[in-house]
């Protein structure tokens, strides 16, 4: 809005040429999206407990987790407005990468919603069914990658990390490609949500990341240069994911521990749905089990875990998953888990951006 808005005016004021640059936008939508959630963050946390929206700990839980029940949850909304008006604030909106990210980011959030709804204020057990949660992701990635598809200038071929010559051709199998990747980042996202600030901590780190990768490819010198695939227009992304780690350092402010807000259901869908979006755009789907490798990581000891329990009828290979439960009943504190984790995230994030190279 402000772009569109200040920018046609630098003919008459030439300080307002700024507006051009991506980068300048990008500083400036993190750190609006920084202070919405820093400024708004404490009423928010007195609404939802003036609301008693509190977090319901599980029985079957650490058992040191029995002492957040009540703490407020649902602060995923905060992230999401803080998002969404950032990028409407400075971002082109003209360019229909950023609406096909704030769908998903949007839609996910609204998926998510209805599941915290459910449980924390309607009181049904377990919120939506899974059928029906999985389901709505598979439609809202579905319509992204159709878009994607039906869009003139996106190339549907897929880029493997370390090969330049090798770029499959997934044609309209590139649909199901992208819904694969969204959902999968999603659900990955929502799984890691299970200690203070664990999962908001790697997603600013995957956004920075790919704020990187979204300014890489779409420039056309450096995307040459580095010999990735141009994608005319994803560079307005930077944008969208700066706004995602602006607003995800200012819900960090009240989620470190000990946190005084949880995102819920509908922050962490939502941003594994983003981060998701953004890697199938920039044509970096793939690296993105790298970036958010951590991620992917608390997904597999769940499958594990799930699939060993049923094959040998009630055998274990970790303590409890997801794996950040596992190191909490070894007796590692809690901020430890946290920094240690942060750590990993940061590490491959530092290894995928050295990919750019390794090729």
């Amino acid at each position: 809005m402000l772009y569109h808005l200040l920018y046609p005016l630098h003919t008459t004021l030439s300080a307002l040429n700024v507006f051009r640059y991506i980068t300048f936008r990008t500083i400036y939508a993190s750190l609006t999206a920084f202070l919405v959630c820093f400024l708004i963050g404490p009423w928010v946390i007195r609404r939802l407990k003036y609301l008693q929206i509190g977090q319901y700990i599980q029985e079957d839980g650490p058992e040191t987790h029995q002492s957040k029940a009540g703490t407020p949850t649902m602060g995923g909304i905060l992230i999401l407005f803080a998002i969404v008006t950032s990028s409407l604030l400075w971002a082109d909106l003209t360019n229909g990468y950023v609406w096909i990210a704030l769908l998903i980011v949007c839609g996910y959030g609204l998926v998510g919603f209805a599941d915290d709804y459910l449980m924390l204020i309607k009181k049904r057990n377990k919120g939506l069914t899974a059928r029906t949660k999985f389901a709505c992701q598979v439609l809202l990635a579905g319509v992204a990658g159709t878009l994607l598809y039906i869009s003139p200038d996106f190339d549907t071929r897929v880029t493997i990390p370390f090969f330049k010559d090798m770029s499959p051709d997934l044609g309209w199998g590139y649909i199901l490609f992208a819904i694969l990747v969204i959902v999968g980042a999603s659900n990955a996202v929502n799984l890691t949500d299970g200690l203070d600030g664990l999962a908001i901590g790697p997603t600013v780190i995957a956004a920075s990341t790919y704020m990187v990768f979204a300014y890489v490819a779409g420039h056309t010198k450096l995307a040459d240069y580095l010999q990735i695939n141009y994608v005319a227009g994803c560079g307005e992304l930077t944008i969208f994911c700066g706004a995602i780690a602006g607003a995800g350092l200012g819900f960090l402010w009240f989620n470190t521990y000990p946190a005084q807000i949880f995102m819920g259901d509908v922050g962490s869908l939502s941003l594994g749905g983003a981060l998701g979006t953004v890697a199938v755009i920039t044509k970096q789907e793939i690296l993105l089990v790298i970036v958010g490798g951590l991620f992917v990581i608390e997904a597999l000891s769940v499958i594990f875990q799930v699939s060993f329990f049923k094959m040998t009828n009630g055998g274990r290979i970790f303590k409890m998953a997801p794996l950040h439960h596992h190191f909490e009943l070894k007796g590692w504190p809690e901020p430890k888990i946290i920094v240690r984790f942060w750590i990993i995230a940061i590490a491959l994030a530092l290894f995928s951006m050295s990919t750019l190279k390794l090729r």
